[in-house]
C-alpha cells in the first residue's frame, strides 16, 4: 500500500483502506489485522484504528467480538437502499447542476469518461473505478449544495465493494461505458428530465446484474 500522504495520516490510512477494498486486496468477511497494517503503512495502530471506525460508521467493516473488523458482507437489501436514497438525492442534484455546470465542468465530465473508457480497456478496475467517481461528482458537484454532495459521498463509500464485483465482468464496464455516454449527452444538451433518467437506468443496470451475483441472503 503506497501512497502520495494526504494532509493526515488516519486520511492517508483511510485512503488506503479505500484503495484496498476497490482493488479487492480485501475481501467481504476477511479479517483486517491492525497490526499487520499499521505496520505495513508505517503507522502506529492508532490511526489505523480511527480509520476503521470511520469505515465502521459507513457500514463497510463490522466490529465482531474475538475477531476484531472484518469486511462487511455483501448484502442485496442494503445495495438497494444504498441506491434507492441515491436516486432521490442524485435527482436534485442533477436537476440543479445541469443548469449550473462551467464549460470547465463540461470538459472535466467529458475527460473524466474518456479515463474511465481508457482504464477498461486496459482492465485496470481500480482506475476505472476512481474515474467512474470523478465522472459522477463532476456532474453532482455541480449542484453546489456541499451538505447533499457530502451525504452522497458517504454513501458511494458505503458500496465500494459492491462497485468492484460489478467491474469484474467485461460486459458489465462496457454497459458502463455506454451509458455514461447517455449521460454526457443529456449533460450536454442541459437537459435535466434526461439527465436524470439515463442516471437512474444507470444504477438500476447495476442493481440488477449485483442481485444476480449477490444473490438473496440465505435464510437462518
Amino acid at each position: 500500500m503506497k501512497s502520495s500522504r494526504p494532509p493526515t495520516v488516519q486520511e492517508f490510512v483511510l485512503a488506503e483502506l479505500r484503495r484496498a477494498v476497490i482493488a479487492g486486496e480485501l475481501e467481504p468477511g476477511q479479517p483486517i489485522r491492525q497490526e499487520a497494517i499499521a505496520e505495513g503503512l508505517g503507522v502506529s495502530r492508532v490511526p489505523v484504528r480511527e480509520a476503521l471506525k470511520i469505515l465502521e460508521g459507513e457500514g463497510q467493516v463490522v466490529h465482531q467480538p474475538h475477531r476484531g473488523y472484518v469486511l462487511a458482507a455483501l448484502s442485496l437489501p442494503e445495495l438497494r437502499e444504498v441506491y434507492r436514497i441515491r436516486e432521490i438525492l442524485e435527482a436534485e442534484a442533477a436537476r440543479i447542476a445541469v443548469h449550473e455546470l462551467t464549460a470547465a465542468d463540461l470538459d472535466g465530465i467529458v475527460a473524466a469518461q474518456h479515463d474511465v473508457e481508457a482504464a477498461s480497456a486496459r482492465g485496470d478496475l481500480q482506475a476505472m473505478t476512481l474515474a467512474n467517481r470523478r465522472f459522477h461528482f463532476a456532474i453532482i458537484e455541480g449542484c453546489g449544495m456541499a451538505r447533499l454532495v457530502r451525504i452522497i459521498a458517504n454513501l458511494w463509500n458505503s458500496t465500494d465493494a459492491y462497485r468492484s464485483v460489478y467491474y469484474n465482468a467485461q460486459h458489465n464496464r462496457e454497459r458502463v461505458e455506454r451509458e455514461h455516454r447517455e449521460i454526457v449527452e443529456a449533460v450536454l444538451d442541459r437537459d435535466a428530465d434526461r439527465l436524470i433518467r439515463a442516471m437512474a437506468e444507470h444504477r438500476t443496470h447495476a442493481v440488477e446484474a449485483l442481485s444476480a451475483i449477490i444473490g438473496p441472503a440465505p435464510e437462518v
